[in-house]
């Protein structure tokens, strides 16, 4: 048997402040498409009070930034995009290019080819997301992207917005190309369409708050994205094996994110959900972010109780969230069985603040149960696998010419059956044509 000991809003109410964003961002992507360059000028001032002579960062401004970001905070930047940097060549070595002989003198293959450019987009809205260039940047330069462009916010400062210097950094440091100071749908909208001053990209990848994600999801088709993502979500899945105030902080450490982060425990233990839920209103006392997480654990938290563990993973895969921390005596079991999720923290050693920030995992991942069908941001993400064929001999054109005719013919596509039939011909020898293959 299932309880529910805590519930969150309701999908109707979720629904309707979904299509409020859908609304505001359906008018200023078409603002951007109409006014280029005017549009995105006007959008930064008026969200981010920021109207520079120039969006993107020249190379002394770039040096600035680096200047203004201590050795040890440049040594942690390091460090981290050593980590992604060295699990994406993991998997890039992971993809190879194909070619196999399936018939006598018939090649097939496939080739992994990059995307030519993308664009990155870092939020800085209420924290500046410097790892966030990590996953992006560093992940599409190992991928072999060959122009990635790179945007965040200015960051609101005494002296008035400007770039974060430590954002800049990171995006320099990853690789970036370009790099821009804009921030939310003007910054996708502009990387995507292209303005007069910005030549546009063929994927936009990144996180982003709810317009930023409604603007990809717009977006997508004329540019491709990395996946459908929205506000952080974080899901616990634990048992008698570890206590409330563990269970407790990784909830509310995922949701000092947003007021609309969902936060969700999954146990088998009464004790543990209550003490949980407990030390959840102790912690949110004393965090520094309580107002925002409180308002996230009000409104998006949830604490289900579960019989069996049959159960807890059940729940789990239904609700598919986009980080699965596993604290239980048979963590391997859940990661044999889950098959619907973002990404997966295993045991009580590690959390989801690691994959965030420096483990080398990416946290670009799939929220809103999409990763139903999709995993996160990986290196694979910005390569296209392309197909080829080669017919090396004149009997391999005929052999399959022959049964080619047929099927042509009998879907009624007659110059498709041609194209076969001229082959045929030529290199068979046989007098067939307009769909009359040999029998």
């Amino acid at each position: 048997m299932i309880r529910h000991l805590k519930t969150a809003r309701s999908q109707a109410e979720r629904a309707e402040d979904d299509a409020k964003v859908r609304a505001s961002v359906e008018a200023i992507l078409a603002d951007i498409t109409a006014r280029g360059d005017a549009a995105v000028r006007d959008l930064s001032v008026k969200f981010d009070h920021y109207d520079p002579p120039a969006f993107r960062l020249t190379g002394q401004q770039v040096e600035a930034a680096m200047g203004a970001v201590s050795k040890r905070d440049l040594d942690d930047i390091r460090f981290a995009q050593a980590q992604v940097r060295g699990f994406a060549e993991h998997q890039r070595a992971a993809l190879r290019d194909v070619e196999v002989e399936t018939l006598p003198g018939v090649i097939l293959g496939h080739r992994n080819i990059p995307v030519q450019s993308v664009g990155c987009y870092v939020p800085g809205g209420k924290y500046p997301m410097v790892a966030s260039a990590h996953m992006s940047v560093v992940t599409a330069k190992v991928a072999g992207v060959k122009r990635i462009i790179a945007s965040a916010p200015p960051q609101q400062s005494a002296n008035g917005p400007a770039p974060h210097p430590a954002i800049v950094a990171a995006m320099h440091m990853g690789g970036a190309d370009e790099i821009y100071c804009l921030g939310g749908i003007q910054a996708v909208g502009a990387m995507a369409l292209g303005t007069e001053t910005i030549a546009p990209v063929d994927m936009l990848v990144g996180p982003g708050n709810a317009f930023v994600a409604e603007a990809k999801r717009q977006l997508y088709g004329r540019v491709g994205i990395d996946l459908f993502a929205g506000p952080t979500e974080t899901m616990v899945i634990a048992d008698d094996t570890v206590d409330g105030e563990l269970c407790a902080t990784d909830l509310l450490g995922q949701a000092e994110h947003g007021p609309n982060s969902p936060a969700v425990l999954i146990t088998n233990s009464e004790k543990l959900a209550r003490e949980t839920m407990a030390e959840i209103e102790r912690l949110l006392a004393i965090l520094p972010t309580g107002a925002i997480a409180a308002k996230a654990w009000a409104d998006y938290g949830e604490v289900i109780l579960c019989d069996s563990y049959e159960e807890m993973l059940e729940q789990a895969n239904l609700i598919a969230s986009e980080h699965v921390q596993v604290m239980t005596d048979r963590d391997d079991w859940f990661l044999a069985n889950m098959h619907s999720y973002g990404a997966l923290f295993l045991g009580p050693r590690t959390n989801v603040s690691y994959g965030d920030k420096v483990i080398g995992t990416n946290h670009t991942l799939p929220t809103k149960r999409a990763g139903r069908y999709t995993g996160g941001l990986w290196v694979g993400k910005f390569i296209k696998t392309h197909t080829y064929q080669r017919v090396l001999t004149d009997e391999a054109s005929a052999m399959i010419g022959e049964y080619c005719s047929r099927l042509c013919i009998l879907e009624g596509f007659v110059g498709h059956a041609e194209q076969a039939n001229i082959r045929v011909r030529r290199y068979g020898g046989r007098n067939v044509g307009y769909g009359m293959a040999a029998e």
